[in-house]
């Protein structure tokens, strides 16, 4: 079997990019990644596209071999867009072996450990805020909305949420000032007012939601080591599951664990064992978020793995299509240390149709396909038919609070 090509597609997902790789072989076998980057997705998939003339001709079954020969092609200028590339094809060369023996990518891993993963619907309200248009789903107008979504969260069989600073209103907002705004947006600060305005927010949850129903509050890079610490501190008696914090800096990181009794979630935002080490190392974190679609599959497990050595778990960073649920499922399916794993809900009215199989729910878990490779392909004709513009910034980006106002 040798590789014939790849092809890439960027699929307008509403108020983000997805970006997904087909790598094609003369075996009439195709496998496919995906690799979203919500900021620079035409990067990536260009990126994949020059690693193409590494591959041509070579058997796409070695996986190993063939994402080695990408680092090296790569390795002084690691992470950020190169690596999310590499993992769009390393996890098609993973469905090209799987389909290739007919088993699932699971059982090239030891087979699995559960056949359901338990998830939490991420987003929740965040995506409501900023596009219920698109979603087809009531505003977030006023308290007794975000009240109703818990409310619908549990009527829908879930057992966890996970949010980000909402604000209910007519335009309905949400807070990203770690990622642009205005003036004072970098300083990475709160007040008394945006803390108060959390602990509602997450209070209203809470009471609607019940006792037992899990919350998780996702702070982004919105804030640094001072005020993070704030906010955990003032939400340490409403039953976190975790507050998610994004951070380079792994000794503050610990030092805001240190700080509080509140469970600490971060590592979305790092690339393979090398990044993720320095956080075990320091202690950084009581969760640990490993992202498929810009690790791949072997670095993720290798993440994994790893993390397992320091009693911390593991919840997939799902932010992206159902074909990212598939990779995130895997590896749930073959470690030991899963927390939960990430998954939205509010979404594209299309987006079941963006695989060729439909994932199926039961009590707020999904079940693991038993199909051969990840258990479904991506629909190329869905693909092409919902294109993101070239040079189009995704929706939040016209929609960031500022920090003087938020």
């Amino acid at each position: 079997m040798k590789i014939t090509g790849i092809d890439t597609f960027v699929v307008d997902a509403g108020w983000r990019p997805w970006t997904f790789v087909a790598v094609r072989t003369d075996a009439d076998v195709t496998g496919y990644g995906e690799c979203s980057d919500g900021r620079m997705p035409y990067s990536v998939a260009a990126a994949a596209q020059e690693f193409e003339k590494m591959l041509l001709g070579e058997d796409p079954r070695p996986v190993e071999a063939r994402y080695w020969d990408l680092y090296r092609m790569s390795r002084q200028s690691p992470g950020g867009i190169a690596a999310k590339a590499i993992a769009g094809i390393e996890l098609a060369l993973w469905d090209i072996k799987a389909k290739a023996l007919g088993v699932p990518v699971y059982e090239l891993f030891g087979g699995p450990i559960r056949r359901r993963q338990r998830v939490y619907w991420s987003h929740c309200g965040t995506s409501r805020a900023r596009n219920a248009d698109i979603i087809g789903v009531p505003p977030l107008r006023t308290w007794d909305d975000i009240s109703a979504l818990g409310r619908e969260v549990a009527d829908r069989g879930f057992t966890a949420l996970k949010t980000n600073i909402v604000y209910p209103g007519d335009p309905a907002r949400v807070y990203f000032g770690g990622f642009g705004g205005g003036q004072g947006t970098t300083d990475g600060t709160i007040d008394n007012a945006t803390i108060d305005h959390i602990r509602t927010l997450i209070g209203t949850f809470r009471d609607a939601v019940g006792p037992n129903i899990d919350i998780a509050l996702d702070l982004n890079f919105n804030f640094r080591v001072e005020a993070a610490t704030r906010i955990c501190r003032a939400l340490e008696d409403l039953r976190m599951m975790w507050v998610e914090i994004d951070m380079y800096e792994p000794d503050g990181l610990r030092e805001i664990r240190d700080a509080t009794s509140v469970t600490v979630c971060s590592g979305e935002n790092l690339f393979g064992p090398r990044d993720y080490r320095r956080y075990f190392e320091a202690r950084s974190m009581d969760v640990c978020m490993i992202d498929l679609p810009w690790n791949g599959f072997g670095p993720a497990k290798k993440v994994a793995d790893m993390a397992e050595t320091f009693e911390v778990n593991c919840a997939p960073h799902n932010y992206y299509s159902h074909l990212s649920t598939l990779h995130s499922v895997h590896l749930c399916a073959v470690i030991p240390n899963v927390r939960i794993c990430e998954i939205d809900i509010d979404d594209v009215p299309w987006k079941d149709d963006l695989i060729t199989e439909k994932m199926e729910f039961d009590h707020g878990d999904v079940l693991i396909p038993d199909r051969p490779g990840w258990g479904a392909d991506l629909n190329e004709d869905v693909a092409r038919a919902h294109v993101w513009d070239r040079g189009r910034p995704p929706g939040y980006m016209n929609q960031m609070g500022n920090a003087r106002n938020a």
